[in-house]
């Protein structure tokens, strides 16, 4: 994973943490705008959450943030 998508994973998981808790849950869409300006990008993100990791399409933003950090 490219280090910047990494970067927005974790600033995007904290500030949902931050704003609502340890418990709030993410998809890898809540780290892109609504609009589809960098389908690359996307689609890593999409390859590390759905074929690498099997994630839920809804998971805890503690748990993908400690995904992030350990470079699983």
């Amino acid at each position: 994973m490219r280090d910047t998508l990494r970067q927005k994973i974790i600033a995007v998981c904290d500030k949902k943490m931050l704003a609502k808790g340890e418990t709030v849950g993410v998809s890898f869409y809540a780290f892109f705008a609504n609009k589809n300006d960098d389908p690359a990008l996307l689609m890593e993100a999409a390859t590390w959450w759905i074929q690498t990791h099997r994630l839920d399409h809804f998971e805890k933003a503690l748990k993908i943030k400690q995904l992030v950090q350990t470079g699983l």
